[in-house]
Formats: structure tokens, C-alpha cells, sequence
């Protein structure tokens, strides 16, 4: 048995007034998911308890078979198990944004989706700035890299998601608790030193968001996981252009599958990723291929972007992945699922359950006939924990093809 693990991140919504009541899903042209949802089982999954945050970090545990109330670790763990970042038992690793303040407010949480060339060399230069013995800048992807800080105080920091506070006030979103003079001094000073850096001065020289400020969140230690070949006696690969993704594969002892023209965004190559996919499932068990694109078009608030990043993951991935089941000698099985909402209207994740699919040629299925949340609610599976959907699919709990 082969097994395909396939999320377009943050592709669940809500119903759009503005669009007659719809929501992207429903009004994406997704031949491939529909026809995923028809022929296989179907309902709706929780992939964030209601008491944790609503992030992708939680949420991709859940899908890859983690319960996150015994797994989460925090988002940074993941991205620096992913950059090879090793984490001394003392030390907290914090996401680092680079992000565009301006007279006083958050004005993107992405810095214009700064590229990793740039990014890179501001990074560095903070590095050479403030780095110290407790104190380190790692450069990752586009707008998302690394801060490490010595000290377990550190993970008692509450510290807010950045795309969650867009047009606030700066002074009134800082981290507060244990550590909160050091981190906001960290902020302000970066502040001072990019502002006039010449990436920067270039940016803004072309129109563009200036990367003038970092914003750490999502802090965490180490995790101890079991792998997927503990677990589950199978052999996998991971497939996307997110750092925490990747790094929660390498945790899960999978291999990371580098994409090329895979970029986190909407231009990634959704070709390359439905190619990449097959070839993982012919010399592995299990691929799990995340696309960020839908999940970006949400916290823009843009309709257009997000329903063509459905559409296009549809035709090449879904698509691919489908052509691929009269290709592979053994048998496939693949499940479908936003790892969580991000509803174009409020522009940032929520805790509803998303729509999810089950299908294996030959499965008897239930009545639902495309893929949407509305959809969805008709499946078999009500709320279901999303962390038991990989249960389902490798056919250790009841409703396994």
C-alpha cells in the first residue's frame, strides 16, 4: 500500500458574501478533489484543539499523525531541525519575520515577500550586529528565519503572530513575560540598524516594503518524536517549500524532497511538486506534499490569488498524484486535507474543523459528491481529532478502505 498525504494550507474558508455566499473551494473549478471526495469517504476534522493556537504548526502535526497535545513544541523547534539548527537543551528557538513597520504600526507581516537573496544578507547583518553567546540569526526562506536565545525562561514569552496583528500599533502587540526586555530590545534595535541598510534603501528606492524590522513568535525547544517508521512501519517523504514543514519531517524521520521552483508563494511550480510527489511514491510508502499558496491568498484577503491556488493545486498535484494510481504497482491511498482555515474575511487562521477526503480505488463511499466544507458536513466523519486521519487512511481504526 502506498499512501499520499495532500494539504493545500489554509484553503478552507467561509462563506463570502461578496461572492454569493460561497467560498473559494466552492467556487474553484477542482475536477481532481471532487472527484477524491465522491469516490472515497469524507466529514470534517479538528486539527487544532480549541485551547492551542491556530497555526500551521499544530495543525501539520495533526495531519502527519501527532496528537499536538502531546507533540507541539512551538513553531521555531521545526524550522531549525529543518535549517540543520541543532538545539542545545538550554536553548529556545524563536520564528523570526522580517517584517515592514511603519510610523509606529505593523504594515506587513511578510516585509513584501521579501526574496531569500535579500533576506539573507539583512539577517546576516544582524547577525554580525547583535549576535552573541546568547544570541544567534539563522537566514532561512523569503521572509521566515531564525532567532536562537539561551535560556528556558524564554518559552514562558507570550509573543504574537505577526500576521495577526497587522495595522496595530507595534507598542501594543510587543512579547510580555519572562524574557520581554531582551526580545523587545531585539526588535528595536533591529529596527534602528535596517532602516537604513542599503537592501532596504534599494527596496524602497523600487517601490517596495522595506524589511525594517524582525518580529519574533512561535517559540519552542527540541521535541522528542516518534518516527513514522515507529509508528506506522513506513518509509516517507515530505514535499513543500516551508521550513516548519520540513523540519517536522526530519523530526518524523522522513525525507525532505527539495522541489526546484518550489517558493512558499504563488508563483511556486505546482508542476514540479505533482512530479516530484509520484517519483517520491515509487521508491517510498508515504508522501505528504503541502502547498502554501492558498494559505498566503488568505491573509491577503485575496479572492482571485486564492481560488487559482486551488485550482492549480488541483490540476497538477491532485491531478498527478490521481494519474499516478495506474502507474504504481501497489495499491494508493490518499488523503485530502487543509491543515486549517484562513478565511479570506478576517485574514488569519481559525479553529474550525476543515473538509477532508479518503479515497483508494475500489473503496465503497459514502454520499458526499465534491469537495468543500459545506461539502463536507454530510461526510461520515464529524470533528473528527485530525491527528486519527492517518489512522484511518493505513487501516488501524474503523472507516479504512
Amino acid at each position: 500500500m502506498k499512501f499520499a498525504i495532500l494539504v493545500p494550507d489554509g484553503a478552507a474558508d467561509r462563506p463570502v458574501e461578496r461572492h454569493g455566499g460561497m467560498t473559494p473551494l466552492e467556487a474553484a473549478n477542482t475536477p481532481n478533489m471532487d472527484f477524491v471526495a465522491e469516490n472515497g469517504i469524507c466529514g470534517t476534522a479538528l486539527t487544532v484543539p480549541e485551547d492551542m493556537p491556530a497555526g500551521s504548526d499544530v495543525a501539520n502535526f495533526s495531519l502527519l499523525g501527532y496528537d499536538p497535545r502531546r507533540y507541539y513544541c512551538g513553531r521555531g523547534p521545526l524550522e531549525a531541525a529543518s535549517m540543520g539548527v541543532r538545539l542545545s537543551p538550554e536553548e529556545v528557538a524563536f520564528r523570526c519575520n522580517l517584517v515592514t513597520a511603519r510610523d509606529g504600526r505593523l504594515e506587513d507581516y511578510s516585509a513584501g515577500h521579501i526574496p531569500s537573496e535579500e533576506a539573507r544578507k539583512l539577517i546576516l547583518f544582524l547577525q554580525e550586529k547583535l549576535g552573541d553567546n546568547h544570541t544567534c540569526f539563522h537566514p532561512g526562506v523569503g521572509y521566515r528565519h531564525l532567532l536562537v536565545l539561551r535560556g528556558l525562561h524564554y518559552l514562558e514569552s507570550r509573543c504574537v503572530p505577526p500576521h495577526d496583528v497587522v495595522g496595530r500599533e507595534i507598542e501594543e502587540v510587543l512579547p510580555e513575560g519572562p524574557g520581554e526586555e531582551r526580545l523587545r530590545a531585539l526588535m528595536r534595535l533591529s529596527h534602528r540598524l535596517l532602516c537604513d541598510h542599503e537592501v532596504n534603501r534599494s527596496r524602497e528606492a523600487r517601490g517596495m516594503m522595506p524589511a525594517n524590522m524582525i518580529w519574533p513568535w512561535g517559540q519552542g525547544k527540541a521535541p522528542q518524536l516518534p518516527t513514522l517508521r515507529e509508528k506506522y512501519g513506513l518509509t516517507g517523504a515530505v514535499i513543500t517549500a516551508v521550513d516548519l514543514v520540513k523540519g517536522m519531517g526530519l523530526l518524523a524521520g522522513m525525507e525532505v524532497v527539495e522541489v526546484p521552483g518550489a517558493t512558499g508563494y504563488y508563483d511556486t511550480d505546482y508542476r514540479a511538486k505533482g512530479a516530484y510527489a509520484v517519483d517520491s511514491l515509487r521508491r517510498l510508502d508515504l508522501v505528504y506534499v503541502h502547498v502554501e499558496a492558498p494559505d498566503e491568498a488568505g491573509h491577503e484577503g485575496n479572492w482571485e490569488a486564492k481560488v487559482e491556488a486551488l485550482e492549480r493545486f488541483d490540476r497538477h498535484i491532485i491531478g498527478a498524484v490521481l494519474d499516478a494510481t495506474v502507474q504504481l504497482s501497489d495499491r494508493l491511498c490518499i488523503l485530502l486535507a487543509p491543515d486549517h482555515r484562513t478565511p479570506l474575511e478576517v485574514r488569519t487562521h481559525v479553529h474550525d474543523p476543515v473538509p477532508f477526503a479518503i479515497y483508494s480505488p475500489g473503496m465503497k463511499p459514502d454520499a458526499v459528491k465534491s469537495f468543500s466544507e459545506k461539502a463536507a458536513a454530510e461526510g461520515r466523519f464529524q470533528a473528527i481529532p485530525a491527528w486519527k486521519l492517518l489512522d484511518i487512511l493505513a487501516g488501524r481504526e474503523d472507516g479504512a478502505p
